[in-house]
């Protein structure tokens, strides 16, 4: 072979691979990509969609959840343990239509949720006001407190005054609790409450190539998450209808919007543990850690903390120690994670 054809081949060999190399980068810069899901719909009852999925989905499995009917959810009760309450009596039974007639436009007072329920004449359970049906005796209810601090005097006077238009609108008598009594137990519910409270995070960061919306939700739908009422969010649901979603995944909203989200960049997402809303005998905090591991593996992501700090077997460990003490001072107080009164206070 001359030398002449011999410098022709290697220099088409360089140049090929000068070509491939470009080729390579290019691909790397392009975001992973995915089969793009359809944008999340507002759920009814203004709820998290309610699946039926397994806790935690082992990695690399495929679940594609059933969906079931959502429920008749249950009317909101009151409970003197996280609400101020007042006693609206009435001389005779009084018609749900009439009630449902003057109830307040609105369910609360300030920040407060609030809320009126009446006693059935005919099968002696309290309930949210109904056609048909006729009420012996009313009570109204406002939070003592909330994640927005404790009910406050201007709070609780709007309690006051909608139950007294409501109690003159139905010739009802309402007995009201001492306004200083019910701010003072609202401080200290909202005190408690300040100190036993956690709510998990943990940020899934790429460690190389960004992410396509339609990927990340792809790699999320594997582990059972599915699309949340809020662009950018996808949850984990709980297996019992009705609950709050055992974990959440979040992402930015504005690439979940985009146009196009085959290419919008995502580069991190946060997995989320609200752990009032669920009970410990449910291992949310298991689940947590062993599907942040799974999505790191999945997404060839780092796992840290919110300042950047990786997240060791170690600090999940000393996490768990500590949430054993938080489940034990809410299960002391009557308000055990999980539970209706817990998550409404921690609401």
């Amino acid at each position: 072979m001359s030398l002449t054809v011999s410098l022709a081949i290697l220099g088409g060999l360089v140049l090929a691979g000068v070509v491939a190399h470009g080729a390579w980068s290019a691909r790397r810069a392009v975001p992973r990509q995915g089969v793009v899901m359809p944008p999340p719909r507002e759920p009814e009852l203004a709820q998290e969609p309610r699946f039926d999925a397994t806790l935690p989905v082992p990695f690399g499995d495929t679940v594609t959840p059933e969906i079931k009917p959502v429920p008749r959810r249950a009317s909101p009760r009151l409970d003197p343990l996280i609400d101020v309450m007042a006693t609206l009596t009435v001389e005779s039974p009084v018609s749900g239509e009439l009630a449902l007639t003057h109830l307040p436009p609105t369910r609360r007072a300030g920040s407060k949720p609030f809320l009126i329920e009446g006693l059935n004449a005919d099968n002696g359970e309290w309930e949210l006001p109904r056609t048909g049906q006729r009420y012996g005796e009313f009570q109204a209810g406002v939070q003592l407190a909330n994640r927005l601090g404790a009910l406050n005097d201007i709070e609780y006077s709007e309690f006051v005054q909608k139950v007294q238009a409501f109690a003159d609108a139905i010739g009802a008598m309402a007995d009201v609790p001492d306004m200083l009594d019910a701010v003072s137990r609202a401080r200290e519910l909202d005190g408690f409450a300040s100190q036993h409270d956690a709510q998990l995070a943990a940020v899934l960061r790429s460690s190389g190539v960004a992410w396509s919306v339609g990927y990340l939700q792809q790699s999320a739908a594997r582990h059972g998450f599915v699309p949340g009422a809020m662009p950018g969010r996808m949850v984990l649901p709980s297996a019992d209808d009705g609950a709050p979603p055992v974990l959440t995944l979040a992402f930015d909203a504005q690439a979940a919007l985009s146009d196009d989200p085959a290419h919008a960049v995502v580069r991190e997402a946060v997995l989320g543990l609200d752990v009032p809303q669920t009970a410990a005998e449910a291992e949310p905090f298991a689940a947590w850690q062993a599907m942040g591991r799974a999505l790191a593996a999945d997404l060839d992501a780092l796992l840290v903390d919110d300042a950047g700090q990786p997240l060791p077997l170690q600090a999940f460990a000393t996490i768990g120690q500590e949430l054993g003490q938080l489940y034990e001072a809410l299960a002391a107080r009557d308000l055990a994670a999980g539970t209706p009164a817990a998550r409404r206070l921690f609401s």
